[in-house]
């Protein structure tokens, strides 16, 4: 009975803790890609699995990706400037970088649609809320279902690039891409959450010596 308690108690304190607001620490996440074309999987299936980092601290997030097939890929994100730099380097276009805004009510915003979803999740502890989001890109129709939490103060590269702005962190992300009759989904999931100390350099929104300023890294 006292080992019961024991455990009943330890799980409630994981809980306490993953439900805890964070306003400092770092996230890694875990991108699969897939396609019901049989050539576009082949080449999908080389990239294989891209790992990304997420360093936060309050306002300000920075994601940094690395793949050998598609390169290294940071971005940096300043909630109080409403700016954000993505900075790219990969064999196909060498090192690009661009610096835009992310102000939620640019025109960017005009083509996406974002709806709260019936459904949520538990993951890592976090009870995460379902979000359908739908936008047109340069032609191509893109879908996303999407649970976030509003107990992680971090930004997500991915959907601000779309112009979007969700009420919380993506936790999960399943998105759904059609163009020329192809499709292709992106699976996004946070695989681990580290509440610890981020420096402030993180952060410094300073092109990287040696790269190209570019007015868009689309496609590329």
């Amino acid at each position: 009975m006292k080992k019961l308690i024991f455990v009943l108690v330890l799980a409630l304190n994981v809980t306490v803790f993953a439900q805890e607001k964070l306003t400092e620490g770092v996230v890694t996440s875990k991108q699969t890609m897939s396609s019901d074309n049989e050539q576009v999987q082949a080449q999908l299936a080389m990239v294989g699995e891209i790992v990304s980092t997420t360093y936060f601290k309050g306002n300000k997030t920075r994601t940094e990706t690395f793949n050998l097939m598609t390169g290294n890929s940071t971005s940096i994100m300043d909630g109080d400037s409403n700016e954000m730099m993505v900075a790219m380097d990969n064999q196909m276009v060498g090192k690009k970088y661009v610096v835009k805004s992310i102000d939620p009510e640019n025109e960017d915003m005009k083509d996406v649609k974002i709806e709260k979803g019936d459904e949520t999740k538990e993951i890592l502890g976090y009870t995460c809320q379902e979000y359908n989001l739908t936008t047109t890109k340069d032609g191509t129709e893109v879908q996303m279902d999407i649970y976030v939490t509003d107990k992680i103060s971090a930004m997500s590269n991915q959907v601000t690039q779309l112009g979007a702005k969700l009420p919380g962190y993506p936790m999960y992300m399943e998105m759904n891409v059609s163009q020329m009759g192809m499709g292709m989904k992106i699976t996004s999931e946070v695989t681990e959450i580290k509440k610890e100390s981020v420096s402030d350099d993180k952060f410094d929104m300073t092109p990287p010596e040696g790269y190209e300023k570019t007015e868009s890294l689309q496609g590329m």
